[in-house]
């Protein structure tokens, strides 16, 4: 019996399905069990194949990917990847409830390597994931926004860093706080083109101003700084108090942005003043960083592993000893404001 992952294909292009195979004929860890042409096809197919993942592009006939996962979640739970060339549909189709996205290659004819390394990637730790969790996890808790009481002090800085399932998460977190809060800065790992778009959702559903990070914007009370997809995001010294800077420097730790690179640079630029925040995410990155935050002085918070989507990047971090405390997600909002109000 065989102990792969077992994947199931959802696109209406031929050529892609055909892709699909070539990418991963010789692949040690997954296997393609089934495709699907449409939406109806694969609710047919998915209980016969029981795939431990699903790909799903956004544009189908007879019904659209969003609507498509949205039924999905409420019958048969699975983790999904959302593959697709169109970047609208793509946080509607989380919403619904996909676990993460990809962009499909332009040209399929062209080479596929560096797609196939991504999608690989996602489906492993998708396969990993507490799926059916994930949609649980805040029901019945609703908590008012909040901010710290009285002057916001402009030296705080609160940074955090996430992976897979890590939209959701950080959705949760700011969703919580009133525009009387420090500045924040947020590394998710995300292709570029995806960033912005998800710093315009954050600030239309948030009540922080919210956008994606420019090369010396100001980190300033009351907004978040998304970094952009495909660069580093970096804190330091200005003369007003932080700004950040935007790098396309090599990749850390198979990432850019990546978190470890910001978690650092707070670290060594704020010290005590800092509160830096690890969220659901595979591998380790962030860990190290969180740690140099620590050391310095900040306080550090990790999500705890029933809440998180993918025990991964928390974990580590909490077994170098960089957590001070562990939490589930719905706590980390009111912590970090009873840190602020307690005095860092």
């Amino acid at each position: 019996m065989s102990d792969k992952i077992k994947l199931m294909v959802l696109d209406d292009s031929l050529l892609f399905r055909e892709v699909m195979i070539q990418g991963f004929q010789n692949d040690d860890r997954i296997e393609i069990v089934g495709f699907a042409s449409d939406p109806f096809d694969a609710t047919e197919k998915i209980p016969l194949l029981e795939p431990d993942v699903l790909t799903c592009d956004i544009e189908m006939p007879r019904m659209d990917g969003i609507k498509f996962i949205r039924c999905l979640m409420s019958q048969y739970p699975l983790p999904v990847i959302v593959v697709s060339s169109l970047a609208v549909g793509v946080f509607e189709s989380m919403d619904a409830g996909a676990l993460d996205f990809i962009n499909k290659p332009e040209n399929l004819n062209d080479d596929t390597t560096k797609f196939f390394e991504d999608l690989r990637g996602k489906i492993i730790a998708a396969s990993q994931a507490k799926f059916a969790f994930r949609r649980r996890e805040n029901i019945g808790i609703h908590i008012e926004p909040a901010g710290v009481r009285g002057a916001v002090n402009s030296k705080n800085i609160i940074a955090i860093g996430a992976s897979t399932g890590g939209t959701d998460a950080i959705n949760s977190v700011l969703t919580k706080f009133s525009p009387n809060m420090p500045g924040i800065v947020v590394v998710q790992h995300m292709p570029a083109g995806f960033t912005k778009l998800y710093a315009q959702r954050l600030d239309e559903i948030s009540n922080l101003s919210v956008k994606e990070a420019e090369d010396g914007d100001e980190v300033m009370p009351g907004r978040a700084l998304i970094a952009a997809g495909d660069f580093h995001m970096r804190v330091e010294k200005s003369a007003s108090g932080c700004v950040v800077r935007i790098e396309k420097a090599p990749k850390v730790n198979g990432h850019r942005p990546s978190v470890d690179v910001l978690f650092e640079s707070v670290a060594e630029t704020c010290g005590r003043e800092a509160i830096g925040v690890i969220l659901t995410g595979m591998g380790a990155d962030g860990a190290e960083g969180l740690k140099k935050i620590r050391d310095f002085g900040g306080y550090t918070i990790g999500q705890d592993e029933r809440s998180s989507v993918v025990y991964g990047m928390p974990m580590a971090a909490y077994l170098l000893g960089a957590v001070m405390v562990q939490l589930p997600l719905y706590r980390v909002p009111d912590e970090i404001i009873r840190k602020l109000n307690t005095g860092l």
